[in-house]
């Protein structure tokens, strides 16, 4: 059976006198039985970006080929997990954590685990990946200009913030840190078909799932 990952930031817990404890059905079991390798696709980029689009659609085609998906938004796990979370930079980095944490007992659990957030900090990101083994984690940066995510602004967040009335937003007076070398660079200011067929070939190419 293969061992969990130990790589995260239980230093950091503020628990005592706690053990991991080894499941009796495993990852390796689960992927066996279900024909395909669990991963995390962290869809990441600027409000507007396309991120929940593009990881709702890629979603849409691995559930339809069968898979076992689960797709975790910002907006959604903000309404339950993260609830008690502002948009400081410290409460960014602990939803962030959160997310990490999640996305790694999916993975566990055999899941293809699709996450859609800001994640506008490298150090953040860089800590998720850090959580799981190497070729777990798949960052995939949706890539639009900060002027096509203003031009759609499907919430009216870009005028509130240049408005003035929302502090603290991503792109205009907090920052956004692109990924330097993410697995997949999408620009998602194009057609969404040509975007999701490029995340579902590079999944393939990497024998993530079977060619469809």
């Amino acid at each position: 059976m293969s061992a969990p990952s130990m790589t995260s930031n239980s230093t950091d817990s503020n628990a005592t006198n706690i053990v991991w404890h080894e499941a009796a059905v495993d990852r390796d079991s689960r992927a066996s039985q279900r024909g395909h390798r669990s991963a995390i696709l962290w869809f990441t980029g600027l409000s507007g970006a396309g991120k929940s689009t593009l990881a709702n659609a890629v979603n849409v085609e691995l559930f339809q080929r069968g898979l076992a998906t689960y797709l975790l938004d910002g907006d959604n796990v903000r309404h339950g997990l993260c609830n008690d979370l502002g948009f400081s930079d410290a409460d960014r980095e602990e939803n962030i954590r959160r997310i990490g944490e999640v996305a790694k007992l999916f993975l566990d659990a055999g899941v293809i685990t699709l996450t859609a957030f800001v994640s506008p900090f490298r150090a953040d990101r860089d800590r998720a990946r850090s959580l799981v083994q190497s070729g777990d984690f798949i960052e995939i940066h949706c890539a639009a200009e900060l002027a096509v995510c203003e031009q759609r602004d499907p919430k009216g967040l870009y005028a509130k913030a240049r408005a003035g009335v929302i502090k603290d937003f991503t792109g205009i007076s907090s920052p956004y840190e692109a990924p330097d070398s993410p697995e997949l660079r999408v620009d998602t200011g194009g057609r969404l078909e040509e975007n999701v067929a490029q995340v579902i070939s590079y999944l393939e190419h990497q024998g993530l799932i079977a060619a469809g």
